[in-house]
């Protein structure tokens, strides 16, 4: 059974949710945008659990269209679920690989037991994927998935996003 899809405009570092997905970067050591905010406002604890991971399983960073958890740290959740999204116009920028990031941030959030998710318009900033489309393989993914999470809520930055999304999930 799918989740039910809700919309919200605003930040997503805000949110209460049992895990919060981050649109990182492959290095999972913070960066600009959803990135630089989930880091800002969680604290060092989510950092020192990133910096953990490249030291053991990501030496070479997180591939894209993959999905690792840590500690929420001082957010009002329990986990962060980093996942890095294809750059648009690149070699892999490739609606598939946009789409696992749902997927694959799912089964992690399946794996930990949440049951409410918070996603950000992956690859829709900074990575220039067209809104659009971005919303479209975004709410097909989360549809689509077999995830025994119960809402998944997309968490828009300004009303052009929260619109995009909105003609997607109807």
């Amino acid at each position: 059974m799918s989740p039910a899809i809700t919309l919200v405009q605003g930040d997503i570092s805000r949110q209460h949710a049992d895990a919060i997905v981050n649109a990182a970067n492959s290095s999972l050591l913070g960066g600009g945008g959803v990135d630089g905010a989930i880091h800002r406002r969680g604290g060092p604890a989510i950092l020192e659990e990133c910096r953990a991971l490249r030291a053991s399983r990501y030496g070479r960073g997180l591939p894209t269209g993959q999905a690792v958890a840590t500690t929420a740290g001082e957010l009002d959740a329990q986990w962060v679920i980093h996942t890095v999204g294809p750059v648009f116009g690149s070699s892999p920028g490739d609606p598939s690989l946009l789409a696992s990031c749902y997927r694959t941030s799912l089964r992690v959030a399946d794996e930990l037991g949440a049951r409410t998710v918070a996603f950000p318009a992956i690859s829709a900033g900074a990575y220039r994927w067209p809104l659009d489309d971005a919303a479209r393989i975004a709410v097909a993914a989360v549809r689509s998935a077999d995830t025994a999470v119960e809402e998944v809520r997309f968490v828009l930055f300004d009303s052009t996003a929260y619109e995009a999304f909105a003609a997607e999930a109807g």
